[in-house]
């Protein structure tokens, strides 16, 4: 149960675009499991989307490999870090543009009591100069201690420190305690990323006034940055960022 017999998952059936708009929204949500069993959850898609942002990063997404997700309009990259009798469980990267690659990972470290893995996944699409874009969704390690913290985020910047071009990492980063906030920033920092501005008054997901939920990136203009009221679908409120692609 504790680690699913297949990670990797790609879900593509219909008909995307090749490449990624100059300018596209991307969210980045934990949506605690509710993406197929809340019914409200596509309703919350189509009432904020006329056809969905270019790019949903979810986390705790709930999906399977055959009937997809509950986003029909959307092809879809995924890392299983939990399987039942209902399908698989992990990071979700929902797009409108179909990726070029993508590569899925485990975490080396376990959850203390529960003794699950968390996932990870990269992957890369193309803008129309033929320059990529390399989306890397996140769910943190949770119950450990700091020091198995620092060994994911190390492990983190050893897959990006070669990569060279545009950068968006988002997710849920479990950053509950201001030495794992300080491990982040340092490997971002070290990474050429920017961390999106939200605010203490934005009502990111927080614990002792630290942000859980954050985007950061690199290679890109950011144009516009909120957090959406989900009306309680989730623990986590979505956020919702507007980049555009930057020239040489």
């Amino acid at each position: 149960m504790f680690k699913p017999s297949l990670v990797h998952h790609r879900h593509c059936k219909k008909h995307y675009r090749t490449f990624v708009p100059d300018t596209f929204d991307l969210l980045s949500w934990n949506v605690y499991k509710k993406n197929r069993t809340n019914a409200a959850f596509s309703t919350f898609i189509k009432t904020h989307f006329n056809y969905g942002p270019e790019f949903m990063l979810l986390q705790e997404a709930e999906f399977d490999p055959h009937t997809g997700c509950t986003l029909e309009a959307f092809s879809f990259e995924a890392a299983a870090n939990l399987e039942t009798g209902r399908g698989y469980y992990g990071v979700l990267t929902a797009s409108q543009t179909v990726a070029k690659e993508a590569k899925a990972f485990l975490s080396t470290e376990k959850e203390m009591f529960v003794g699950t893995y968390k996932s990870l996944l990269l992957s890369t699409y193309l803008f129309e100069d033929g320059s990529e874009l390399l989306l890397v969704n996140i769910h943190a390690i949770n119950f450990r201690e700091n020091s198995a913290y620092e060994n994911e985020k190390q492990r983190l910047y050893d897959f990006l420190s070669a990569y060279p071009g545009a950068v968006v990492l988002a997710g849920d980063f479990n950053t509950w305690n201001s030495s794992r906030l300080q491990i982040l920033l340092e490997i971002t920092r070290s990474l050429g990323l920017t961390r999106v501005p939200f605010t203490r008054e934005d009502a990111v997901k927080s614990f002792l006034g630290n942000h859980l939920d954050m985007i950061f990136y690199r290679g890109l203009s950011l144009l516009d940055h909120t957090v959406l009221n989900d009306g309680n679908i989730s623990d986590h409120r979505p956020l919702l960022v507007s980049f555009g692609k930057e020239y040489d």
